[in-house]
């Protein structure tokens, strides 16, 4: 089966922390250029970036994902992915919907930005994206698995916003997968897969820690559509090796 590099977890210039610099059309080139097979756009409880990162991923002939990195009311992140960037922004609707009416300061962040596939600026989001939801981790998660979409704990064991700091423990849930930035040598992801993401906020963050996965040769579609039902069951067959297995270095 083909060994395809991965890398789950990246934002946008709409993430409020992440850089300008980085937009959708950035995203997909640097990923193409690091030889990177499958990369998803993960911006704060907002997708609004999926259709140009769609259309650049496909320019660049990159299979894609599109999702949020979703803060629940605990203030732990996790990632929710979805093969279809219209599935995207429908779950991301219902996210804006569960967030605080906090006006966002760009003199303290800088601009949240949706823009095209040509970088064209379409709207500057007036709420603070990055606030946690009033949607406890559980009904976060529940409502992405009842989409269809894969679910997968973010960066579980940073010292913040990962569910080990902000919950105490891995709670059992439906996911695909949690991502960790090292060995869980301690049984922290509670027999859950592993994978590793970049998380990228900037250019130069790009394929930082990718995973490695074997797919078998129908896993996408001829534009660049991921059958997402086949990236599950090989996660769940184990078949994910993150960066510290791969040798790919963060």
């Amino acid at each position: 089966m083909p060994f395809v590099r991965a890398d789950l977890h990246n934002h946008s210039c709409l993430s409020p922390c992440g850089s300008l610099d980085l937009s959708p059309a950035v995203l997909a080139r640097r990923a193409r250029e690091l030889g990177l097979d499958l990369v998803a756009l993960t911006d704060h409880n907002c997708a609004r970036n999926a259709p140009a990162f769609r259309d650049r991923a496909r320019r660049e002939g990159l299979a894609a994902l599109y999702g949020v990195e979703a803060t629940s009311a605990e203030e732990a992140h996790v990632l929710v992915l979805f093969a279809a960037s219209e599935d995207a922004l429908a779950f991301s609707e219902f996210l804006e919907a569960h967030l605080p009416p906090l006006l966002y300061d760009t003199r303290l962040l800088g601009d949240q930005a949706v823009v095209d596939a040509q970088d064209k600026i379409l709207d500057l989001p007036e709420f603070y994206l990055g606030a946690a939801l009033d949607l406890g981790w559980d009904e976060v998660c529940a409502e992405a698995d009842r989409r269809g979409a894969l679910v997968i704990p973010a960066h579980i064991d940073r010292p913040a916003y990962g569910a080990l700091a902000q919950l105490g423990f891995l709670p059992a849930g439906p996911y695909a997968a949690v991502e960790a930035l090292r060995p869980q040598v301690r049984g922290e992801a509670r027999g859950y897969p592993v994978v590793s993401g970049s998380d990228a906020h900037y250019p130069e963050h790009v394929g930082r820690r990718p995973f490695g996965i074997e797919l078998p040769g129908d896993w996408r579609s001829g534009d660049g559509t991921v059958r997402l039902e086949i990236l599950r069951d090989a996660l769940a067959a184990g078949l994910a090796r993150p960066y510290w297995e791969t040798g790919s270095r963060p």
